[in-house]
């Protein structure tokens, strides 16, 4: 077998930290996953070797190996090899990103990208099986309220539920769901992160959501009470006289909810825009110019 430069291949240093490597890892994978570059053999070449580098490279034991021994480590994996049980194999699976249909039901393997993280490998017949990880995408809708998917990991069905304020990269673990170790009772970890999806209408900092609510001017001068949406339903808000363009009222304790601490909120803050008119009647025009005159 050629030698090849793992660390070329996921362009990092030799220095680089186990984050590093990961993060490498899933950037390139996800550039080069078959999914993304349909007949695209190259492409489909290089996901193979980003997923051999991460293999080695992903793996404390395999990376010392790989570091002490260079173009003569593989003739020593060889021959550990032939000391396991010739049965073992790792798996390499070519999975990949994909949106939830509407019964929220999604194949493991197709809809989401999973790598085996590689739990230390024995070389007794207590081998611990190696870890999946995954991603999942929720609304900002699902994080305030919680949800739920159901994923199947080959033969089984797992539903992967999320609590009332979860957050991006938030990471759930599931026990045993991992890949096969030399039985059932040492299968390696599932471990889901958590991304929530932009919104269109609320920006989230932490536990606060943050809400942009145009007006006219004629409230911002006289006072009145608008409505608003919040993730908790419509609320009415009022508008003091004479409010200034760029004002924030503070809504506490309308916000997200806490992570799993019950009854806690973060808080909704509204910011205020003006909306100037952009064309005025001559009556308008008139009672503004005598309204300026005998200000």
């Amino acid at each position: 077998m050629d030698y090849k430069d793992y660390y070329k291949i996921l362009e990092i240093d030799k220095k680089a930290t186990p984050a590093e490597v990961k993060k490498a890892y899933r950037t390139l994978a996800k550039k080069n996953h078959p999914d993304k570059n349909l007949n695209d053999k190259k492409a489909e070449e290089r996901f193979k070797l980003v997923n051999e580098a991460n293999e080695v490279l992903g793996n404390p034991e395999k990376r010392k190996q790989y570091d002490e021994l260079g173009e003569n480590w593989q003739q020593n994996q060889q021959a550990q090899s032939q000391q396991r049980n010739p049965n073992q194999q790792s798996r390499q699976s070519n999975q990949g990103f994909g949106g939830g249909n509407q019964e929220n039901f999604s194949d493991f393997f197709e809809q989401f990208f999973a790598q085996q993280r590689g739990g230390n490998q024995q070389q007794n017949q207590s081998r611990k099986g190696g870890d999946y990880e995954t991603e999942m995408e929720i609304s900002l809708e699902e994080a305030y309220s919680g949800t739920s998917r159901i994923i199947q990991l080959e033969n089984e069905k797992l539903r992967v539920t999320t609590k009332p304020g979860a957050y991006t990269d938030q990471q759930l673990r599931i026990k045993n769901k991992g890949a096969k170790g030399s039985s059932d009772a040492n299968r390696g970890d599932l471990f889901v992160r958590i991304r929530v999806a932009n919104n269109p209408k609320f920006i989230r900092k932490g536990d606060d959501l943050y809400l942009t609510k145009n007006i006219d001017l004629y409230d911002a001068v006289l006072g009145n009470q608008v409505i608003i949406e919040t993730l908790s339903g419509k609320l009415k808000i009022k508008i003091e006289v004479g409010t200034q363009n760029g004002k924030t009222i503070r809504l506490k304790g309308k916000g997200m909810p806490v992570y799993e601490k019950i009854g806690a909120f973060g808080d909704f803050y509204v910011l205020i825009q003006i909306q100037i008119p952009e064309k005025l009647t001559d009556k308008q025009k008139k009672l503004f110019e005598e309204l300026k005159a005998i200000s």
